[in-house]
């Protein structure tokens, strides 16, 4: 089993420092991010739990997704979030080869962009293609290294949610983010039917607490 700290430590940010791990700022901003959808009726709800604290956030889409549900991968960015590559088949970076890897992401980006000319959607929504999250957080030193040699920004996290974590409760769940988050924390929270009981329960809560806080809720660019 891989150990993955709540928090990412100091250590791990400085050994990848061309990845990016927050946002430094100094208004009082938090990024929420949402893996492996868009998914019927979780990715919806997610939308309009969003509205209600007029928050915004980037949603790292699996390819294979955007093709089976274009019409909530439109709502995303109709509703004013940005998205981002997860890969076509959400592939794991560690068991491939780099050019396996790369071919996976290249097809997600062309799936993402053909939606969003089939959408009539405006140019502006191509911006935020190249934000890119490895699937599992598993990338080898050369996949990242071509990736951002074609221009994506590698986007990893400062918290964790856990809430795909079968073992960790939903109280925990809300526990890790509320107790680790702070002013240009990348936050992940995945939009995905093995996440749902626990993103959930944490999302509304999160929201609530830090929007009280003066917080604002921004997409990455």
């Amino acid at each position: 089993m891989i150990y993955k700290p709540v928090k990412t430590p100091l250590i791990a940010k400085s050994i990848f420092p061309n990845y990016v791990w927050d946002v430094p700022s100094a208004s009082k901003s938090i990024y929420l991010t949402f893996d492996d959808g868009p998914t019927p009726e979780i990715t919806s709800w997610v939308l309009n739990t969003l509205k209600d604290y007029n928050a915004k956030a980037t949603f790292f889409c699996i390819g294979k997704n955007v093709e089976k549900y274009p019409e909530i991968f439109e709502r995303i960015l109709v509703d004013g979030h940005h998205v981002g590559n997860h890969t076509q088949s959400h592939i794991k970076g560690w068991n491939s080869s780099t050019e396996v890897y790369l071919k996976n992401v290249q097809i997600c980006d062309e799936v993402i962009k053909s939606q969003i000319i089939h959408s009539e959607l405006s140019a502006k929504n191509y911006q935020n293609v190249h934000l890119f999250r490895p699937p599992y957080g598993q990338i080898k030193p050369k996949q990242g290294k071509k990736l951002m040699e074609h221009g994506y920004k590698i986007i990893m996290w400062d918290v964790l949610s856990f809430d795909w974590d079968k073992k960790v409760s939903e109280e925990i769940c809300l526990s890790n983010v509320i107790s680790k988050a702070k002013s240009g924390s990348i936050v992940v929270f995945h939009d995905s039917l093995k996440a749902s009981k626990n993103m959930m329960f944490t999302l509304p809560k999160v929201l609530d607490y830090f929007t009280k806080k003066g917080y604002n809720f921004d997409v990455l660019d």
